[in-house]
């Protein structure tokens, strides 16, 4: 595994090198572990751009306390590993989505190493970080034909919990009514390519990069269930406890890194795209100035209750027994850090959607006021943008123009995630009804 070497290297230095958890005493050098996920692009801020920036670096570097540190930065693909390696001491600090947050509790108590929730990464506060897709050519147009269907995702994330809950609303079982495929994303992604399942469940940024690709069509956006979804950063207790400082610096870089991405979207998404290997305009449709996930450290109240309501599904599912999330969380780190500015972060509210063309050599996006304008500017310059995004109608999930639903109604040209959300807008508007990408391009411009 990747941190075999590093724990080699570090017990061949043992006298002269310490672990974030002080293993080795007071070492004049002290090595500080993170764990993150570089693909999972709503932990950016805590993982792939604050890497790039060097801004924990940095902070760790201003400390002045006789130390010298070092950070090793340990990539993976989902959130399991990390809670194992923190579990086992040998990860600091980690970043996951809500639901292997509460498994990463789940597990630190149950071992007698406690871990602590310190601050948030991505979230949106109507769910939409998940999305339930098909293949292009599906007939699968709503969630009750997923009924007596093979359905892949990854069991204990938070596109699983989407998953169950959406079936639930939809009156199916959700152990008895799919036939649940538990795999990783990609292994989830090549079975819906060769046909192996029907749909597939996950989260950023891989139903986007799907249906960027031409992969994959969305069934279900996870904003209609309109609870909150997010990623947070984990530290391990005795750690934020031995190095305070060392933490509160962590989230001085993260807060800082946040800014960046606010106040650079494009640049941070190129960042990002080439530090991870996936298309640009994907990872700006998640973080970009109006992207489907808002960036901000604060520990907001509605991100706790939705981290509370989410026990009941993992408990259902066995993975884990009563959790309690307010001793979990623990605030207290980071507002130290940021001090009198985290009032105003815990109040800051998402930026409102808005209808965005990425124009190709562009250094920033062109907003529009309406979908039917941003059409109007796609159909005249069909060679000359990187990607177009519009906000799903009801949700204002933001999607791939060319890949959303449309819905004319009278003048007004409308964009849908999924075909479901389409279909219940038309029947509840007379007159309105669905059509192709080329005939709202057509009738915008």
């Amino acid at each position: 595994m990747k941190h075999k070497p590093v724990v080699a290297a570090l017990l061949l230095f043992a006298p002269l090198t310490a672990c974030g958890s002080a293993q080795a005493g007071d070492s004049s050098t002290v090595t500080v572990t993170v764990g993150y996920q570089s693909r999972t692009i709503n932990t950016v801020t805590a993982g792939t751009l604050l890497r790039s920036l060097g801004y924990f670096e940095k902070q760790l570097n201003s400390l002045h306390d006789g130390h010298t540190y070092k950070v090793d930065w340990q990539d993976y693909a989902t959130g399991a590993p990390i809670t194992a390696q923190m579990t086992a001491g040998k990860i600091d600090i980690g970043s996951m989505g809500d639901f292997p947050l509460l498994i990463n509790a789940a597990r630190g108590k149950q071992l007698g190493k406690p871990t602590r929730l310190v601050s948030v990464t991505g979230y949106n506060l109507r769910g939409s970080l998940n999305t339930i897709v098909t293949s292009p050519g599906s007939k699968l147009a709503s969630l009750a034909d997923l009924k007596g269907r093979k359905v892949s995702t990854s069991v204990g994330s938070a596109a699983d919990g989407t998953l169950v809950r959406a079936l639930q609303r939809a009156g199916i079982d959700p152990d008895k009514g799919i036939e649940k495929l538990n795999q990783q994303p990609a292994v989830g992604a090549s079975a819906l390519a060769a046909g192996s399942t029907d749909a597939l469940s996950q989260f950023v940024a891989w139903p986007g990069l799907l249906a960027y690709q031409g992969k994959a069509k969305a069934l279900y956006d996870g904003a209609e269930l309109n609870l909150p979804t997010f990623h947070g950063v984990t530290a391990r207790e005795d750690f934020a406890k031995k190095r305070p400082a060392v933490l509160e610096a962590f989230l001085k870089a993260q807060a800082e890194t946040t800014d960046y991405l606010d106040d650079h979207p494009v640049a941070a998404a190129e960042s990002v795209a080439k530090a991870t290997g996936l298309p640009a305009e994907v990872v700006y449709l998640y973080n970009g100035a109006h992207g489907i996930a808002t960036f901000d450290p604060a520990v907001k109240p509605q991100l706790v209750s939705a981290l509370k309501q989410d026990v009941s599904v993992l408990k259902a599912a066995k993975l884990t027994g009563d959790i309690d999330v307010d001793s979990f969380v623990d605030d207290q780190y980071v507002k130290k850090a940021l001090g009198a500015g985290y009032a105003k972060r815990l109040a800051a509210a998402p930026a409102a959607s808005a209808s965005e063309v990425w124009p190709k050599g562009a250094s920033s996006t062109q907003s529009f006021k309406t979908p039917a304008e941003l059409l109007a500017y796609v159909s005249a310059h069909k060679d000359g943008f990187r990607a177009a995004y519009v906000p799903d109608a009801t949700t204002g999930t933001l999607w791939f123009a060319d890949k959303a639903v449309w819905v004319a109604d009278g003048d007004k040209l409308l964009p849908f995630v999924a075909p479901e959300t389409a279909r219940a807008y038309v029947s509840a508007h007379g007159g309105a009804r669905v059509v192709t990408y080329a005939e709202a391009l057509e009738q915008a411009s």
